[in-house]
């Protein structure tokens, strides 16, 4: 008897559908078969699986089993078919009517308890199960109340397999899951531009113009100090910009159970990054820094001090706006829409522009230190901006400053 599910595959921060077909041959030696391009860890489920299954009581007769991921000529990844495979097993073997399966996606891994674990990227699944008009879709509970940000689709979240089955054979209800719902202060945290005196103007015009900004300034001027506060003034998400970034903290296993983000994301990677971790890339294609900034700040402090090769990967991220991982088999486009904000010293010990302090740098290293940027990743910043260290009794005597809420209204004006 063949069965069929269906279930899907992440290609970038979008998802494919797979059918996942098991042929139950009771004639013949026993065997189990699994094709389709399916890499290690969809290999490894089939222990995975007969595991769970005994656990909860669940047992098969000795037959050929052949399990088909199709289409077979794409890859497969990640440990999500562990349910849906177990459920097509039951289903093979006549424990589950094969008719109630149609219409149903399934995604979940397995313990070997049988419970049924979270699995990153269920919102791009969840709209993959709507777009093909799914009766909805059944995963682990802490991704049903993920998926139910896709609208139209009911979300189910069974603890275990044994509930799972009983739910798809109308022996037990389950309450469709609730998108979750913060009752964090989205404000808290978030630092405010009336900390900050002085270098504010041109922090708001970068942020009025998304412009890709650079700083400029002796140790102690309050470079970072700036960057950091940049959210606070930039205007809340739209609505599908949200969902954008939401599927991408999504794949990236990042969104910890919380809802749609709603605020610009800010990302501040350590100069010792690599290429692959700033842009994505890997063995398994995932977003990188730039990606995980997309529609917010990606903010690169001490910038010379990253690796030449690193800096210039953001070439393409900052002119195109997306990254594209290339492999030999296939390649994934990661969405990269970011503002640019960094940080540096005017020279390698940091005062040629302090009166205060006097530079001992000689010209020849001051020119290697800044040659470190390329010409054409220089050429993708808009301003660069000259951050002058204030006296104390400077800073004592100016009027306090206006608070991000202000600023951020003129900001949302121009926009």
């Amino acid at each position: 008897m063949i069965v069929r599910l269906a279930c899907g595959a992440l290609q970038g921060v979008d998802a494919f559908r797979v059918d996942l077909e098991v042929d139950f041959l009771r004639k013949g030696m026993p065997a189990f078969v699994m094709v389709g391009l399916a890499e290690g860890a969809v290999r490894e489920a089939k222990e995975r699986v007969f595991a769970a299954m005994r656990s909860c009581g669940f047992t098969l007769p000795a037959a050929r089993i052949t399990v088909n991921l199709a289409p077979a000529d794409r890859r497969k990844a990640g440990s999500a078919y562990d349910l849906p495979l177990a459920v097509a097993l039951l289903g093979a073997a006549g424990v589950l009517p094969a008719e109630r399966l149609e219409g149903w996606f399934l995604a979940g891994e397995l313990s070997l308890s049988g419970a049924i674990k979270p699995v990153p990227g269920v919102l791009p699944l969840g709209m993959l199960a709507r777009n093909e008009g799914a009766k909805g879709i059944v995963t682990a509970p802490e991704n049903a109340s993920e998926a139910a940000l896709v609208k139209g689709l009911p979300a189910y979240g069974p603890a275990t397999l044994d509930e799972a089955v009983r739910f798809l054979m109308g022996e037990c209800e389950l309450t469709p899951a609730e998108p979750p719902v913060s009752d964090e202060d989205p404000a808290r945290g978030i630092l405010d531009f009336a900390d900050v005196k002085g270098q504010e103007h041109a922090i708001e015009i970068a942020a009025a113009g998304a412009h890709n900004l650079l700083l400029i300034g002796p140790p102690g001027s309050g470079k970072t100090m700036l960057a950091k506060r940049i959210p606070s003034i930039l205007p809340p998400l739209e609505p599908d910009e949200a969902l954008e970034v939401t599927k991408i903290y999504s794949v990236a296993g990042m969104l910890g159970g919380k809802g749609l983000v709603s605020e610009r994301p800010f990302r501040e990677p350590h100069h010792t990054v690599s290429d692959v971790a700033l842009v994505g890339g890997g063995a398994y294609p995932r977003p990188g820094e730039v990606s995980l900034a997309h529609r917010g700040v990606l903010f690169l402090d001490e910038l010379p001090e990253y690796g030449k090769n690193t800096l210039d990967v953001l070439r393409q991220p900052l002119e195109g706006g997306t990254v594209t991982v290339s492999r030999s088999a296939h390649s994934v486009t990661f969405p990269a829409d970011c503002m640019l904000v960094a940080a540096m010293n005017p020279c390698p010990c940091g005062y040629a522009t302090d009166p205060r302090h006097t530079c001992v740098c000689s010209p020849g290293l001051i020119r290697r230190y800044r040659a470190r940027l390329s010409g054409p990743l220089l050429d993708r910043i808009d301003l660069f901006v000259e951050v002058a260290a204030l006296e104390f009794g400077e800073l004592a005597r100016r009027a306090p400053s206006e608070p991000s809420s202000v600023i951020k209204g003129r900001v949302d004006r121009a926009r």
